[in-house]
């Protein structure tokens, strides 16, 4: 599902229209990107835990040429899914 099916899936619900669903993603999405540009985790109960995680610089190798490169150290987006979550799709 991409983000236009989203929208369209939730304006399906009752009081809700194409636009305000589009509003209410795209604020999800910027709250929920600042937080995790900030360093803080989004803990949705039953949902899931969007979380920030540090990777140490590793060492790779380039597919085309095999050399060995060093990959720098950044910071990832992990995700925990919560319960209820983990239950609906078993």
């Amino acid at each position: 599902m991409n983000k236009t099916e989203l929208i369209e899936k939730m304006a399906a619900w009752p009081g809700l229209d194409k636009k305000q669903a589009k509003t209410a993603l795209d604020a999800l999405e910027a709250v929920v990107t600042d937080a995790l540009a900030k360093g803080e985790d989004v803990a949705l109960v039953g949902f899931g835990t969007f979380s920030v995680a540090e990777r140490a610089e590793r060492q790779g190798r380039n597919p085309a040429t095999g050399e060995s490169i060093t990959i720098a150290a950044g910071r990832t987006v992990k995700f925990k899914a919560g319960k209820t979550l983990k239950d609906a799709v078993r």
